[in-house]
């Protein structure tokens, strides 16, 4: 009698420690993805509120509150020529940008021009741009680009092929970007900036309330989420470009690097 109490004493303490030992693992499991989504961003801030993003910008599927866009010349998308002058563009600097990778094969990263002096947030988000950075282009400046119904689509559908998990304001980065390209090299279709500037994201995917109203924002109401020209993106965690990072850097949204050319 004695022997099997002792027996079933013991079966229990083990049941016990095993259900303590499936519990930590399954805690374990769900810190470890956790932790590999942030990492897909920027780190676990990425998640939280940054303090340069328009205070009261929310990326909701039925309403997005915006600061007031800026006014811009008005023309018609197949009026968009390419534009090689600008006024005080950045002049490329000969230390700040990497033009290999490093000896163990690693891309350093470029950093963001210092300006002589200290950028105004608030002077950004009183100008319409949704996420105010330390190296604004007062000189930004973009024509208005009516979309025709298949760009529009199509764009949707990129943004968030390219950008979907950034939300309103990842969608719109986006956006600037291929407006960017059509006001400043002269594309006159989202087709040929897709094919031209060897954007990769799937259009097949489907597309998302907020990229719908970034695209709105972007074209129809002539909004910028920066005050800066911004040609080129890639996300450093999917792939390394030396390429990129030798290019006029701008800023880091959840992960994803912006650039402009340096000079025209």
């Amino acid at each position: 009698m004695n022997k099997l109490s002792g027996f079933f004493k013991n079966h229990k303490k083990v049941v016990m420690i095993s259900a303590t030992v499936l519990a930590l693992a399954v805690i374990g499991t769900v810190v470890m993805l956790t932790g590999g989504l942030w990492k897909a961003g920027d780190g676990e801030a990425a998640a939280l509120p940054a303090s340069n993003i328009y205070p009261t910008a929310r990326a909701t599927a039925d309403s997005v509150n915006t600061p007031p866009a800026t006014s811009v010349p008005k023309t018609t998308a197949a009026a968009a020529t390419k534009t090689t002058e600008k006024e005080n563009t950045t002049t490329k600097p000969s230390t700040t940008t990497p033009s290999s990778t490093a000896p163990d094969g690693t891309v350093p990263f470029a950093t963001a021009i210092a300006p002589d002096t200290p950028a105004d947030y608030q002077a950004q988000w009183d100008a319409g741009y949704l996420v105010a950075i330390d190296n604004p282009d007062y000189t930004y400046s973009c024509y208005h680009i009516s979309l025709t119904d298949e760009d529009r689509d199509l764009l949707e559908r990129l943004c968030y092929g390219e950008f979907g998990s950034g939300g309103f304001i990842g969608a719109a980065m986006i956006a600037q970007c291929v407006r960017d390209a059509m006001c400043f090299d002269g594309y006159s279709t989202v087709e040929d900036v897709i094919k031209y500037c060897r954007y990769d994201g799937s259009t097949t995917s489907g597309t998302s309330d907020e990229c719908v109203q970034a695209v709105r924002y972007i074209f129809d109401d002539d909004g910028s989420a920066v005050q800066h020209r911004m040609l080129y993106m890639y996300n450093p965690y999917m792939v390394k470009s030396a390429f990129h990072e030798s290019q006029n850097f701008i800023l880091s949204y959840q992960g994803v690097r912006f650039f402009d050319r340096f000079g025209y």
